[in-house]
């Protein structure tokens, strides 16, 4: 644990200041190329905000690897396909590209990871208490689908400021827990740079910094980002012999998101639309519509996440069976879709019963 306890101070600082010089270098940046969001019926912010956030995390990434990380094939892919993901998320900010072109760009760039590392999900765990699950001929058409499920998952978060970084930092520094009990010091590192990368930016997103330099948004370059690099550590922290935790634990720490995207696309669905539309049915507009402000429906949520990574990180640690542990996340996402589809015959009476 020496690289840990030692140099971890080193990796904040660095992250935290790249993060914090690239943001005030593309703000102006952002504004002569139109790199900007406008207010529209689904974006209810006032002004022209800068979309900087994720390809200032882009570039945190890409440097302070650079100094901390030996170098390495993997790392190497990794950050190919987070260069073409950071592209293709800047180009939906500046075009809006289709549901259907992201999803086949997303697996395509999966591709590069997953077939070009050699790195699937091969080992499911011990699920259903009889043995591991090995998918085998199926491991890498599930992984494809895991990518591009966790890319989404973050990126149907990005609805009102700071959540995606909130959620990302739940996520980031469970897994800095999971590799530091596992002494896995490479994927300690990366999920630290995102650590501290993400806490500058909710700075300059939320307050702090925003009041001195402007505020701005993350652009779906770095939501889709931190699905891709959420997902890659998954897939690396669970498979190929040692792995740092059990790929039960993953479900955990990412619980928000991954609920919350089903939830709605299950419910999309059933109201006869495509699972891939855009609307405002996701957990924070629940929130909100019960009369909760955007800071008390950030908390909120921030806090039901921490709660079930805290839970998942208990599971690991205390080694709770794994079949235990999916069961429970299977009912409490069954409670959650099944409150989710009724909870808008509630808030509807509710906004009733209160105008």
């Amino acid at each position: 644990m020496d690289f840990i306890s030692g140099d971890y101070n080193s990796v904040f600082v660095w992250a935290f200041a790249v993060a914090c010089l690239s943001i005030v270098g593309l703000r102006p940046l952002a504004a002569n190329i139109g790199l900007v969001d406008r207010p529209c019926e689904r974006k209810r912010h006032l002004g022209e905000i800068p979309l900087i956030g994720g390809i200032a995390i882009y570039f945190t990434v890409l440097i302070v690897s650079q100094v901390f990380l030996p170098e390495s094939q993997l790392v190497n892919l990794y950050m190919i396909s987070c260069s073409f993901m950071v592209l293709i998320g800047a180009l939906d900010d500046f075009y809006d590209v289709s549901a259907k072109v992201r999803l086949v760009a997303q697996l395509l760039i999966a591709s590069i990871l997953v077939l070009g590392a050699g790195h699937a999900l091969y080992d499911m765990g011990d699920l259903l208490g009889f043995g591991n699950v090995n998918l085998g001929v199926f491991a890498l058409p599930v992984t494809l689908l895991a990518v591009a499920t966790a890319i989404n998952a973050f990126n149907m978060t990005d609805g009102i400021d700071g959540l995606v970084g909130v959620l990302g930092v739940v996520t980031f520094s469970s897994l800095c827990v999971l590799f530091y009990w596992a002494n896995n010091v490479d994927l300690f590192t990366i999920s630290a740079i995102f650590v501290a990368a993400l806490s500058a930016f909710l700075l300059f997103n939320l307050g702090g910094l925003r009041q001195f330099f402007g505020k701005i948004f993350m652009g779906d370059a770095g939501s889709m980002m931190i699905g891709l690099s959420v997902i890659w550590l998954l897939v690396l922290g669970t498979q190929d012999g040692e792995a740092s935790f059990r790929p039960v634990t993953a479900l955990w720490i990412i619980a928000v998101p991954l609920m919350d995207m089903f939830a709605v696309m299950h419910r999309r669905v059933k109201k006869g639309k495509s699972p891939l539309s855009a609307d405002r049915d996701h957990l924070h507009h629940i929130f909100m519509r019960f009369g909760f402000s955007s800071i008390q429906a950030l908390f909120t949520i921030g806090s039901i996440a921490m709660l079930m990574a805290g839970f998942g990180l208990a599971g690991e640690y205390y080694g709770i069976p794994e079949v235990v542990m999916l069961a429970l996340f299977i009912g409490i996402f069954v409670l959650y879709d099944y409150s989710f589809i009724h909870v808008w015959k509630m808030s509807r009476f509710f906004r009733r019963n209160t105008n």
